[in-house]
């Protein structure tokens, strides 16, 4: 796996939050710049879809994205907090990364039961 999971938490109200970091060895840092490494913001999303879905008990696939905005840049081995809130839809998540407070990500994502795709 490209990063690690530290911790991951589901509270009553069904907000998520987890902490992760990336591997520096991640073939996503080799092809992303060569000598000025930065974490994909697609690698990004994938962070945030692994962990809704694994919070889940459905088989959920992510459908969309939208307000999507990337505010910093990261770095290999940096730490970062994930944070996912259920929205007005049903299966749509608010997200936002932070690393050292400072967000680095944020957006809307948009899932949907991979029976009904």
């Amino acid at each position: 796996m490209w990063y690690s999971l530290i911790e991951a938490i589901q509270q009553e109200n069904d907000e998520i939050t987890a902490r992760v970091t990336t591997d520096g060895s991640s073939p996503w840092f080799s092809g992303h710049f060569p000598d000025n490494p930065i974490l994909p913001g697609i690698a990004q999303l994938k962070m945030v879809a692994d962990i809704i879905g694994a919070s889940r008990e459905d088989d959920l696939r992510m459908t969309g994205l939208s307000r999507v905005k990337f505010r910093k840049i990261v770095r290999p081995g940096e730490l970062l907090d994930i944070h996912a809130t259920p929205g007005k839809l049903k299966d749509q998540y608010a997200f936002r990364i932070t690393s050292r407070n400072e967000e680095v990500c944020s957006g809307m994502m948009l899932f949907a039961n991979k029976d009904k795709i």
